[in-house]
């Protein structure tokens, strides 16, 4: 175990701590059944695995995000991942730094979403703004990627609904 490892895991009481940006299908237990063999991370064809905290696979989303394959199920020898649960616990949210949101034409998000969860409905004498139909969307983050502003967030159900006081 490396030192910045050992250390990380001293100061969170001794265990590893699941990334909020695991990989799809998996849950806050992959610390305790993943043996970081990184075979899902090896077999994932859009690369968007990797070793993250504690070598622990996480996801980042470059390139055209998760196509929701199922090659890094499929490749892992332990109980790691559950193709019957939600392959991801969040959803997309447009932020306020998007270019249609400043009258500027683009609907680059809505280009990469495969569901189509990503809709423009038209406005008058202004460019349409991207609405997100949290039903549909995966979680995939396909349209997190190619944003030219960085505009697009990925956040969980507890995120978008604050605790009530």
């Amino acid at each position: 175990m490396a030192v910045n490892e050992s250390r990380r895991l001293f100061l969170r009481g001794g265990r590893a701590v699941a990334s909020k940006w695991r990989p799809p299908w998996t849950s806050q237990a992959i610390t305790d059944q993943c043996t970081r063999c990184d075979r899902c991370i090896e077999a994932c064809p859009e690369e968007v695995l990797f070793r993250g905290d504690g070598g622990f696979p996480q996801i980042r989303f470059t390139g055209e995000g998760c196509t929701l394959c199922g090659e890094c199920a499929r490749s892992c020898p332990e109980p790691v991942f559950d193709l019957a649960r939600e392959a991801f616990p969040w959803r997309a949210q447009v932020q306020d730094n998007c270019l249609a949101k400043a009258n500027i034409h683009c609907q680059t998000c809505r280009d990469a979403c495969e569901p189509m969860a990503i809709r423009f409905p038209p406005r008058l004498a202004h460019v349409a703004v991207p609405e997100i139909a949290e039903d549909e969307c995966t979680g995939c983050g396909a349209c997190v990627a190619v944003c030219p502003e960085d505009a697009i967030s990925l956040i969980t159900q507890e995120q978008r609904e604050p605790a009530h006081a």
